[in-house]
C-alpha cells in the first residue's frame, strides 16, 4: 500500500463541487458530491485530456466541460460518450478530527 497525502480539507471542498490537484506528478480531480462523499480520479478526460476539475459534479459523475464525457465518481467509468476509457480513480481517506482529506496514488482495481 503507498503512503497516503494530505491534499485539501472538508471545507476546501464544498459539496457538489470538484477541483484540481497534483500529487507526485499526478494530476487528480478531487470532488464532492452532493451528498458530501468525497471521490478522487484522473483529472484527464480520456476522450480528450482536457482537465476534468474544470467541469461539473452532478448525479454521481463528473462531467467533462469540453464535450459532455460524464464519468462516474466511483468506479472513473464513462457514462456518457464520447469518452469510452475510463478514468483511474484513487483511494480517499477522511480524518474524522480535522477533516483532512488525504489520497493514495495507487489506483482503485475494479473488477
Amino acid at each position: 500500500m503507498s503512503m497516503t497525502h494530505t491534499v485539501a480539507h472538508l471545507e476546501d471542498l464544498a459539496p457538489g463541487t470538484v477541483m484540481g490537484i497534483e500529487v507526485e506528478g499526478v494530476e487528480i480531480a478531487l470532488a464532492r458530491d452532493t451528498d458530501g462523499t468525497v471521490h478522487a480520479l484522473g483529472d484527464l478526460c480520456t476522450h480528450r485530456s482536457v482537465n476534468l476539475s474544470d467541469g461539473d459534479v452532478e448525479d454521481g459523475a463528473l462531467e467533462c466541460w469540453k464535450h459532455g464525457s460524464q464519468f462516474d465518481l466511483r468506479t472513473g467509468v464513462p457514462r456518457q460518450l464520447p469518452a469510452h476509457v475510463a478514468t483511474p480513480v484513487y483511494p480517499v481517506t477522511i480524518d474524522q478530527a480535522s477533516g483532512a482529506i488525504s489520497v493514495s496514488l495507487d489506483p482503485i482495481e475494479l473488477s
